[in-house]
């Protein structure tokens, strides 16, 4: 990206620019207008599919707020982003290709119109959901913060997604780790079909002062004006400032989306906005600088003839070929053996000091590695698993607010921007309160942008029933994370594995969700090397057998195997099968194991109904039908919430004696 040229005078007044400024300005707005009304007959046309929100009209804060930043500089965006990524550099002939769903467009025509994003020229993309960039941008901002560089982001929002709750938790974040960010807001009155007046009572003046933080309200029809007041609030941030609110109305020519009948305002009401033009606005500065006609002019038919290459480049590319449908859903893993097994006589720790020492041996291996989430620090977890690791590595192990959102999208945003964040969700079953930035952001977004996104980033929570903690306190939902596209989801069983597979997470270039069994955290077994690390998405089999294959995962492997004595007892032979993995599934070892069994059991802790147990099941009977001398069986607790009565527990929970009495069953058969 070219540098942009800077204000000579930043600190004079409202601003103002030399004639080279005010014509680059006026360039680049006219570039995005020139842009974006050509997307609109393309679309008329059927050459776009998909969605179209076109942001013509609000030029100016788009290339304003632009002005100032540098290449590493990271901006997050909205559906409503085409202007955003042209005011930051990105070419308008690739971004053309991507509307138009072709190979060679920005995101290899996996993001369309709302999803552009170029890492690499600081765009983390624009976002299909309603302020999902704001906690992606306070991940960007925490990077830059923690490499100290001076860097700043701007994140880009309107009015609407003031009411979203990622709104409200992304500033309280930004304000709490003082962090160099922008939340520039897009005022133009509209929150979709609605009214601003209909939306909100407060005003974002008041709200900023509520979050503590500092606002500027510009006109956003005035690209000089925007642009001086960004220049002076970049030059703060960069010296340490802390995070800003700008407010910039302006106002949107077209709907909300193209084809929106936009029965919620009058044609006289967009007639009036139209005579603060950004452009026209522009083009006056132009005149009273003394810029010719001409020159404008000049700019207006270059503008014109670089966006109808970019079409007509766009036009003659393939899409992407149906055999690359598989492409960039997951970065490829390095290839780990399988660790040694331990030896007799190696020291015993528990499953918490692995939890601690695998964090403890990537926080001082990597730099670019940190922990966040709430009491982590200082507190050292609810469980005390991160106890000492706050002094030990200042700054890299960070207490958040109880904003499971905020946690989540800032380690979105700060896997994107380099680093390899290990966040914590308290509990499990708190993963629904977060779920959009692990659903439509962790896992989709290397996806969406074609692989230049890269997504390094482990997700820590727990969960377990048994000890009477309720329904909201004891879930056990890898199954919906799994069914996931691009999410990795880790459930060790025994200290050593939680050990290695932690340490793997950790280095691996995918989002990976990492489940704890709390009731676990004081098992106790053989404590491995250093350098020990399991590979992900490998199973392992933790005890041979010949009669049934018993698959399990997480803590019931323990069940599982105390059910396999028992029976080893009265001579039937139980192959237990740990998945450690449980998305990418080990299909493989699973099939091997049933191959040589001809009968297959599985456990879990989690509601039997659309479990993992099906899709094992479903493997079974599909690609293993011919192996099956017995009916394949899950045991599972009932399709109720996890209850809190001790003896209602008893009887919704398997046991290992459960699990006996299903293998000598199905043996018999």
């Amino acid at each position: 990206m070219t540098e942009a040229p800077q204000f000579t005078d930043a600190g004079v007044g409202t601003g103002s620019a030399t004639a080279e400024q005010l014509l680059e300005m006026y360039r680049r707005m006219r570039r995005i207008r020139r842009f974006e009304e050509r997307a609109s007959d393309l679309y008329k046309a059927t050459e776009i599919p998909g969605f179209l929100h076109l942001s013509i009209g609000q030029e100016a804060s788009a290339v304003g707020a632009c002005w100032p930043l540098g290449a590493r500089d990271g901006i997050t965006s909205t559906h409503r982003g085409h202007g955003h990524v042209l005011a930051k550099g990105l070419d308008s002939a690739s971004m053309m290709a991507e509307l138009m769903g072709k190979d060679a467009g920005t995101c290899r025509g996996r993001g369309g119109s709302m999803h552009i994003a170029d890492p690499g020229l600081g765009i983390y993309g624009a976002n299909g959901i309603v302020g999902a960039g704001l906690p992606i941008a306070t991940g960007v901002a925490t990077a830059a913060k923690l490499r100290a560089a001076g860097d700043v982001v701007v994140a880009f929002f309107g009015d609407g997604a003031v009411a979203q709750g990622m709104f409200h938790e992304a500033v309280n974040l930004a304000a709490v780790w003082d962090l160099p960010v922008v939340f520039l807001c897009e005022n133009n009155h509209y929150s979709e079909f609605s009214p601003a007046a209909d939306q909100h009572r407060a005003p974002l003046s008041a709200r900023a002062a509520g979050y503590g933080i500092a606002y500027e309200h510009v006109d956003g029809n005035d690209v000089v004006a925007v642009a001086h007041t960004m220049t002076e609030v970049v030059r703060r941030l960069r010296e340490g400032g802390g995070p800003v609110l700008v407010e910039a109305e302006t106002y949107r020519w077209h709907g909300h989306y193209e084809g929106d009948p936009e029965r919620y305002r009058s044609p006289e009401e967009v007639a009036a906005a139209k005579e603060r033009d950004p452009l026209l606005v522009a083009r006056k500065r132009l005149e009273t600088a003394g810029v010719a006609t001409a020159l404008a002019d000049a700019v207006d038919e270059e503008i014109d003839k670089e966006i109808e290459a970019a079409v007509e480049w766009a036009r003659g590319l393939p899409e992407p070929a149906p055999e690359t449908l598989y492409d960039f859903v997951s970065a490829p893993r390095p290839a780990l053996p399988e660790p040694a097994p331990l030896p007799a006589e190696a020291e015993i720790f528990r499953s918490m000091d692995a939890v601690r020492l695998a964090l403890e041996h990537e926080l001082a291996a990597d730099p670019t590695v940190f922990v966040a989430g709430i009491d982590v620090g200082a507190g050292g977890n609810v469980f005390g698993l991160t106890r000492g690791l706050a002094g030990a590595f200042p700054g890299r192990v960070r207490d958040t607010p109880i904003s499971e959102s905020a946690i989540l999208g800032t380690a979105v945003g700060a896997a994107m921007a380099g680093m390899k964040p290990v966040v914590e969700i308290m509990y499990m079953d708190f993963i629904g309160v977060c779920l959009d930035m692990l659903l439509n952001q962790a896992a989709k977004l290397r996806f969406m942008t074609g692989g230049r996104a890269s997504m390094p980033l482990v997700v820590r929570t727990q969960f377990g029933a048994g000890r009477s903690s309720g329904s909201q306190h004891s879930q056990s939902l890898e199954a919906i994370l799994a069914h996931i596209p691009g999410l990795t989801v880790v459930m060790p069983s025994n200290p050593a594995d939680t050990y290695g597979l932690l340490r793997a997470a950790i280095q691996d270039p995918n989002p990976v969700v990492f489940v704890e069994n709390r009731l676990q955290y004081g098992l106790k077994g053989p404590r491995p090397p250093a350098e020990h690390l399991i590979p992900l998405g490998r199973a392992k089999v933790v005890r041979e057998g010949t009669d049934i294959t018993l698959v399990s995962w997480s803590r019931m492997v323990q069940d599982c195997l105390a059910a396999a004595e028992l029976l080893a007892a009265e001579g039937i032979g139980v192959e237990v099968v740990d998945l450690r993995t449980i998305a990418p599934l080990d299909r493989e070892t699973v099939l091997a194991s049933l191959a040589k069994t001809n009968r297959l059991v599985i456990a879990h802790e989690a509601v039997r109904d659309f479990g993992v147990g099906a899709e094992l099941a479903a493997l079974a009977v599909d690609e293993g039908f011919w192996h099956l001398d017995a009916p394949v069986t899950r045991i599972a607790p009932p399709s109720v919430p996890a209850p809190y009565a001790p003896s209602l527990e008893r009887t919704w929970l398997p046991s290992r004696d459960t699990i006996a009495e299903t293998l000598r069953r199905i043996a018999a058969v």
